[in-house]
């Protein structure tokens, strides 16, 4: 059976973020913020380790260790708080935000061309960080790499800050 059927246990039926600052994020970032969790909850694969059957609730949120996947069940009585540092993601998240801010121009005014390549760029960068996230949770989550790179840019949307 596969993990994205509407049958499988092994998914997230809901997901929010605790983002206590509340930032008004400019368009295209609450566009990208809109469209992953839609995406996500469309079709995706989450299967935690050591932990009771899905499908899951889950609460993304920014700690002082890093992130936190608050898991709950259907219910939303809780299962499982999964840390995971983002050290190792700070230079990726840094560049993916300069070559956005550089899309979102190009995609006003810029030739095509120049758009594809900025693009290209892009989903370079995120394709990057949705493997990185995969192996970095590789002990506690097993994941696709869709569900993985609707997750990086969740991951990049809760650490903008203004």
């Amino acid at each position: 059976m596969n993990d994205t059927s509407e049958d499988s246990p092994n998914k997230i039926v809901h997901l929010s973020l605790d983002d206590p600052a509340l930032i008004a994020r400019n368009p295209d970032v609450e566009h990208e913020r809109r469209v992953a969790i839609f995406d996500l909850l469309e079709e995706n694969s989450f299967s935690p380790k050591d932990c009771a059957p899905g499908p899951y609730r889950v609460t993304l949120s920014l700690t002082e260790k890093g992130l936190n996947f608050h898991l709950c069940d259907l219910e939303d009585k809780p299962l499982k708080d999964i840390e995971l540092s983002l050290m190792s993601f700070r230079r990726l998240v840094k560049d993916y935000f300069l070559i956005c801010e550089n899309y979102y121009q190009a995609i006003r005014s810029a030739s095509p061309d120049k758009i594809e390549t900025i693009d290209m760029g892009r989903r370079a960068l995120h394709n990057e960080g949705s493997t990185l996230l995969q192996e970095k949770l590789s002990d506690v989550i097993t994941m696709d790499f869709d569900t993985a790179r609707r997750l990086f840019t969740l991951i990049c949307v809760l650490q903008m800050r203004g």
